[in-house]
């Protein structure tokens, strides 16, 4: 088995975080790539597990030659039957990929901060801990539900889609990777976005972490051990498609 997991990463100085941490704890290697900043995409997955796409101020819908590059590219993994992660930017690629909308509501309503969510029974059965129902979020835009995928929670009327599966792809709007010290860089710098309608005041966002994340983390570590081994996409019964 390989042991290299390629990171996707959008903004010079974005990492891996708290979902890097724990796949290196796991004994993987990982290879990490900015293609905003030139670094080239590998033409097959031979030498690597899997490949994590994290988030990034710019939108899915944006058409710069990167963000073509990268959503034209989930077809390697995909072709390959490699397991793949999209955590909300990386999501909505791949909702856009697979031929749905990235929109943003008309009322500029956004989720930035702990909003709950409602596991659907695939969710539960990704990995030995259950889905978290109250997770964190920073994003503007959401995507629909793509054709052949499996929901794996789902949000509000605003949000509806926050998870799915589809073949050996997983898409997730919230950030599992995130820690304390993160969140806390995150509401300074991007305090004005706190200023949103339905975000949640900075002081909630730091609260919320000791209230809510433990089952998160927990939740996290169960799903990576499966996820790169291709597992989760087993227990959802989601093998087997061919990307459009």
């Amino acid at each position: 088995m390989d042991k290299k997991v390629l990171i996707i990463l959008h903004q010079e100085n974005s990492t891996p975080a708290r979902v890097g941490n724990q796949l290196m704890a796991m004994g993987y290697q990982l290879d990490m790539r900015r293609p905003r900043f030139g670094d080239p995409l590998p033409e097959t997955m031979d030498n690597h597990a899997g490949v994590i796409i994290f988030g990034g101020p710019m939108s899915a819908n944006d058409d710069d030659d990167y963000m073509r590059l990268e959503t034209d590219w989930l077809a390697v993994p995909l072709k390959e039957n490699k397991p793949a992660l999209g955590i909300c930017l990386g999501a909505q690629m791949m909702a856009r990929f697979l031929g749905e909308r990235v929109y943003k509501p008309e009322n500029e309503e956004v989720e930035i901060g702990y909003y709950p969510v409602e596991p659907t029974d695939a969710g539960n059965a990704l990995c030995a801990e259950p889905f978290p129902g109250l997770v964190y979020q920073w994003h503007r835009e959401g995507f629909d539900l793509p054709a052949g995928a499996t929901l794996l929670a789902s949000g509000d009327e605003i949000f509806p889609v926050q998870a799915f599966q589809y073949a050996s792809a997983t898409a997730l709007q919230f950030h599992p990777e995130v820690t304390y010290a993160i969140m806390n860089r995150w509401t300074t710098r991007g305090h004005d976005r706190m200023q949103t309608p339905s975000a949640k005041p900075r002081h909630l966002h730091l609260e919320g972490w000791y209230r809510f994340d433990p089952p998160v983390a927990a939740w996290l570590r169960a799903f990576l051990e499966t996820w790169v081994t291709g597992d989760n996409a087993n227990n959802t019964g989601a093998r087997g498609i061919n990307p459009p």
